[in-house]
């Protein structure tokens, strides 16, 4: 059974950082392809960043240049780096994993709340 826990969350002020962490378990973490969503209210959720299970990354134009999503395979735990925070950050950020070759669906964590302040 696939569990991810999301943690790191919380409030900043606009123009701040903040560190997510994604920590999975049941899986072997190096075989999946990792994802960050966000959905604030009232809008559907978005896709913020990926990461392979080989490493190679791509962003949302939203975040690019402000976000960087890593993982670490030996702590079985994904991150997403966030600077540079906006106003319209503010979302619920979920993360996901998807097995390599796979057709099935994403299995997804209970999300974490982030809020921006202006």
């Amino acid at each position: 059974q696939v569990v991810l826990v999301e943690s790191g969350g919380g409030l900043v002020q606009a123009g701040g950082s903040l560190r997510l962490s994604c920590a999975a378990s049941g899986i072997i973490f190096s075989s999946y392809a990792m994802d960050w969503y966000r959905q604030a209210p009232g809008k559907q959720r978005e896709l913020v960043a990926h990461i392979t299970s080989g490493g190679s990354t791509n962003y949302a134009n939203s975040v690019k240049g402000r976000f960087t999503i890593s993982r670490d395979n030996a702590k079985n735990t994904m991150y997403l780096q966030m600077n540079n925070l906006k106003f319209e950050d503010t979302a619920v950020y979920y993360c996901a994993a998807t097995l390599d070759g796979s057709s099935s669906l994403p299995s997804w964590g209970q999300g974490t709340q982030v809020t921006v302040s202006s």
